[in-house]
This record gives C-alpha cells, structure tokens and sequence, in this order.
C-alpha cells in the first residue's frame, strides 16, 4: 500500500556541494546541486521506508 507523507528537507550548501537532511526520520543525504541532493534524500527516503520495522517509523513520526 502506498502512502503520501509529506516530510521536511532541510538542503545547505557545505563546501562544493549541498546536504540535504530529513529532520523528521534525521536521514540525510547529499549532492553536488540542490536538485541532485533533493533527488538523494527522496531515494535515501524510500529505502529506509523498504526496509524499516512498522515500529520506527511510528516512533520518529
């Protein structure tokens, strides 16, 4: 079943690229454009709700 969740990302530059971070599930990611590390964070996202127990994800959201 898919669900739509609406979730933060925090995206700042640091050195020659951007970091982008979930502060809700504190997953982060990174890129070298702020396209790329939105991009990153959605896949690195995705794989953690693949993977996680049902029981860390209530407890972080």
């Amino acid at each position: 079943m898919k669900h739509n969740l609406q979730l933060t990302a925090v995206i700042e530059r640091e050195g020659d690229g951007f970091v982008s971070l979930c502060p809700e599930l504190d997953i982060a990611s990174q890129g070298d454009t702020v396209e790329e590390a939105r991009a990153n964070l959605i896949e690195a996202l995705e794989l953690h709700f693949e993977v996680a127990d049902d029981s860390e994800i209530s407890r972080h959201l």
